[in-house]
């Protein structure tokens, strides 16, 4: 382990549920604590749904991402917010349609690098596959670290996926958003979704989150998410469930919507 590799573990606590330990628990992965299950039950336990939304999620990541590389022939990635490495990753989606895909994922967490560094193996040797430890709150930070890895004059695919809750104020969230989009170049597009509000089980299980000392997350209505795709082209059906997004047979009601859209 290098230097750096320690101190970024040495920054980890297992005594306290932490959001990306949560979810993947929920996902059925290994990576989490008795502290990050206790947690994630108690939301489960009021909202069952929460497991379906969480795998729900990754494929439509899946769907989406290889929507745009086979579709729209997008051959970069920001994946800002993505979280602990699980079942198929944006590069390993991407790089299997186009290995020449480059793509840039961004996360603030000390535990997502830990396990970044072990994922990308081979994967990053060649710089098409980086790792940036940085906040969403520092959106001209990730875009002069991203341009290192990224052309901003050639069409890059934005991704925001269910991470923007943590954010209590909408208008933080759209102007985050638009201030990254804003920098990459037209025929790009933003692949956005976030849980909402949408039943009444859905917001008492964000309620067991708080008080199972998990971070609190604000949940939005259907409109509220709507806005933050203000100004670009929305790609048919629009903003949809994300079991119906391009559905490859998912039935499920789910209280999380998303969308894909394009910059004019």
């Amino acid at each position: 382990m290098t230097t750096s590799e320690s101190e970024l573990a040495a920054q980890l606590r297992t005594d306290i549920p932490h959001a990306a330990r949560i979810w993947n628990y929920w996902m059925g992965g290994t990576d989490n604590y008795p502290a990050d299950r206790a947690a994630g039950d108690a939301v489960a336990g009021v909202y069952p749904e929460i497991r379906l939304m969480a795998r729900h999620s990754r494929r439509f990541l899946d769907r989406a991402v290889r929507f745009l590389a086979t579709e729209r022939g997008i051959r970069q990635f920001l994946d800002i917010g993505t979280g602990l490495p699980t079942m198929q990753n944006t590069h390993q989606i991407a790089q299997e349609i186009a290995p020449e895909t480059r793509i840039v994922y961004v996360d603030k967490d000390p535990l997502v690098l830990v396990h970044a560094k072990a994922l990308l193996g081979d994967a990053g040797s060649d710089g098409r596959v980086t790792y940036l430890q940085a906040d969403y709150y520092e959106p001209e930070t990730i875009l002069a670290e991203a341009a290192k890895t990224l052309d901003f004059t050639q069409p890059i695919a934005v991704m925001f996926m269910g991470v923007m809750g943590y954010e209590p104020d909408l208008a933080v969230v759209r102007s985050i958003v638009d201030t990254v989009v804003a920098a990459t170049a037209s025929g790009s597009y933003l692949v956005f979704w976030d849980s909402t509000d949408s039943t009444p089980t859905a917001v008492e299980g964000a309620q067991r989150l708080v008080e199972s000392g998990g971070a609190e997350y604000h949940l939005r209505s259907r409109d509220e998410l709507a806005s933050v795709f203000t100004g670009l082209e929305l790609v048919e059906p629009g903003l949809a469930q994300i079991t119906a997004w391009h559905a490859d047979g998912d039935t499920e009601q789910t209280d999380a919507y998303g969308a894909v859209a394009r910059k004019p």
